[in-house]
């Protein structure tokens, strides 16, 4: 795995959702190899914070060097980040983990809800061939128009003011979607359906596992998920969220 300890310079930040925000920063050799799916670790300025925060990538430019980073502000760390200006910078580290395989054929579902969403418009704009996105939120959606310009869109509000009321397996059900491979990104209970609903179509999924991590290179072991396969590193049925993964494909996991 190859990956850089970087500092990188902010070139914008906006506020997209009551907790969201959206932060485009300039990390020229990173953008180059990173990939849909991985992450980077961002490094809080205050010393109290030495953990650094793992962030999905949401858009790649390699072109322009430019990664765009969507995320929810949930704790200091995270707030800190929001308050980033134009012209700041921040000490980073990435590309991480494995990502999405877009090698693909046939029709591809690709599904997220609520911060799961934000890895998926790469994902979406990379992958070939026909797809569907389904989205799921709390209430007003973010990245609509970005995601609608990847592909045909389906949204899931729990409130219902946006879309099909309910979740995304809601929705999935009530337009009769049907794929030859899935891609997920979400929250444990999203998941699990999506692997279910994939099982009992015997249709090929994706998903990637949100866990908390701490260093984020697989040295710590803190980050590991339950697998049906040894782990080659520690000889036991578990795999290492940041290294092995954060994308698996379902059936090797348990969720």
């Amino acid at each position: 795995m190859t990956y850089f300890r970087d500092t990188a310079a902010v070139l914008s930040q906006e506020q997209l959702d009551d907790q969201i925000y959206s932060l485009w920063i300039e990390a020229g050799r990173i953008a180059e190899i990173a990939r849909p799916g991985q992450f980077l670790n961002l490094y809080c300025r205050s010393e109290a914070r030495l953990l650094p925060r793992p962030i999905s990538l949401c858009e790649i430019d390699p072109a322009s060097g430019r990664l765009r980073l969507v995320y929810r502000t949930a704790g200091a760390g995270t707030r800190e980040f929001s308050s980033l200006k134009t012209g700041d910078r921040i000490d980073i580290l990435g590309p991480l983990g494995n990502g999405f395989p877009t090698e693909h054929q046939g029709r591809a579902l690709i599904i997220g809800g609520g911060i799961g969403v934000p890895p998926l418009l790469e994902l979406a704009r990379q992958l070939p061939g026909e797809k569907t996105l389904v989205m799921g939120y709390r209430s007003r959606p973010y990245l609509k128009e970005e995601l609608s310009a990847a592909g045909p869109l389906c949204i899931a509000s729990e409130d219902g003011s946006n879309g099909v009321r309910g979740n995304v397996m809601d929705a999935v059900r009530e337009y009769q979607l049907q794929a030859d491979t899935v891609y997920a990104c979400g929250p444990l209970p999203m998941l699990r359906a999506v692997k279910s609903w994939s099982e009992e179509r015997g249709i090929t999924a994706w998903i990637s596992l949100e866990e908390r991590m701490a260093c984020g290179i697989g040295a710590c072991l803190g980050c590991v998920c339950r697998t049906k396969k040894k782990d080659e590193h520690s000889q036991v049925h578990n795999a290492r969220v940041c290294r092995e993964g954060p994308v698996f494909p379902a059936s090797e996991v348990e969720l």
